[in-house]
């Protein structure tokens, strides 16, 4: 079971990677193995379906410009296999006189990024876009868009499987050694041999990314559980596309917010509040050992330290659906709680360094063998073929 390359996950980032790979040398052999049945289970398919613009992301970092290629690529590659998708455009909106400046930050970055007919506009414009929305200014973008990402996984594998790439699923990965010419990958199901490793395993990056290393290393992914409601069906006249808050500029989450679903349907969230474990989507889903792993980390323990007072807010709001109500209403102070109707929940992979640091960027670590994907959140599904660009060059430097 020899292999040119093996890609360990078969999230959007995985799949787009073994495409960009398998498209530029088709004659190499390419595997992706997958713990899951199926692609797209964890991060893409429990995320929120939006196609982002780049506008957050500092100029010149790798989100910014694998967010800018990548919404272009992803918009091309959805009109060549007829998947649907939709360029709305969202409203982001200052609710405090002191959110001002921050919006007007945001609206420099987005220009700065070549964000094309990005505009500042006044609360009575925005009410023009979003008709219930309570702002004092806002902001109008309109490469923005919604679709489904499992949809896209589905058809970059189907893609995948007619180059002649292979995909295993069931197959979790226990072990990866590194030899003189070869790799060992050991599953719980079979080994396999490599000439390269590509991991791409999203909230067990970190464990991945351990198992070939002879040193401990510097990050671990830390999982944050986003929580959405949805609206009440005669309730979403409320809100026609999306509509977002300025998020704040210390904390690496973009703050609740309202987004059409490509699948239909109105969605309100997500809170961040810590996971308990790596594919903890419920409240009360805890794996003790890897919750200790977390808790342990001297990472960790300098992010709770400094974010203690936002991180018990996010708590809060996770067991209350009034305090959940009472920050989407700052938004739209006609949303009820009687409104929401109680929704699902993604668990956002989020690297954390041992400063305590929460990577902003994405993070691609290698050597010889093994290219690590170890920090790849929102925007990854957006800018995921453009990842899978950078990365397929990156591998293909050793061939």
């Amino acid at each position: 079971m020899q292999h040119d390359i093996i890609v360990i996950g078969g999230g959007i980032v995985g799949l787009a990677t073994a495409l960009k790979i398998k498209e530029q040398r088709p004659e190499m052999k390419i595997l992706v193995l997958e713990k899951e049945r199926e692609v797209a289970v964890h991060q893409t398919g429990n995320n929120s379906g939006v196609i982002h613009s780049g506008l957050y992301y500092k100029p010149g970092s790798l989100k910014a410009t694998n967010c800018i290629r990548g919404y272009h690529q992803l918009i091309d590659f959805c009109n060549q296999e007829n998947i649907p998708y939709e360029l709305t455009g969202k409203v982001v909106v200052a609710t405090k006189h002191e959110q001002r400046q921050q919006l007007e930050n945001l609206y420099i970055r987005g220009q700065q990024n070549g964000l094309e007919g990005l505009r500042k506009i006044s609360a009575a414009e925005v009410k023009e876009y979003e008709p219930y929305v309570t702002c004092v200014e806002g902001m109008w973008v309109p490469q923005t868009g919604i679709v489904d990402y499992k949809v896209v996984s589905q058809k970059m594998a189907d893609k995948l499987r007619t180059l002649g790439a292979e995909l295993l699923f069931n197959e979790k990965v226990t072990g990866v050694t590194k030899g003189h010419s070869l790799s060992i990958i050991k599953t719980e199901r079979n080994t396999y041999e490599t000439k390269l490793v590509i991991n791409c395993a999203g909230l067990y990056s970190d464990k991945i990314a351990q198992m070939s290393q002879d040193r401990p290393i510097d990050v671990r992914i830390v999982p944050f559980r986003g929580e959405y409601f949805k609206i009440r069906p005669e309730k979403h006249y409320l809100v026609k596309n999306l509509i977002y808050p300025v998020p704040d500029p210390n904390f690496p989450f973009l703050g609740v917010h309202f987004t059409r679903m490509m699948r239909g349907g109105i969605e309100a969230g997500p809170n961040a509040v810590l996971a308990f474990r790596k594919e903890g989507y419920k409240k009360l889903d805890i794996d003790p050992k890897e919750l200790w792993d977390t808790l342990t980390w001297g990472g960790f323990q300098k992010v709770a330290a400094k974010y203690w007072e936002t991180g018990l807010g996010e708590m809060y709001r996770s067991f209350s659906k009034a305090a959940f109500t009472k920050a989407l209403q700052e938004l739209i102070p006609d949303i009820q709680e009687s409104d929401l109707i109680e929704g699902g929940a993604g668990v956002r992979a989020q690297a954390c360094d041992r400063t305590g640091g929460l990577l902003d960027d994405f993070s691609i670590i290698e050597d010889e063998k093994v290219i690590n994907i170890l920090n790849a959140p929102s925007p990854a599904a957006t800018s995921s073929l453009s990842i899978g660009q950078t990365v397929s060059e990156m591998a293909l430097k050793r061939f």
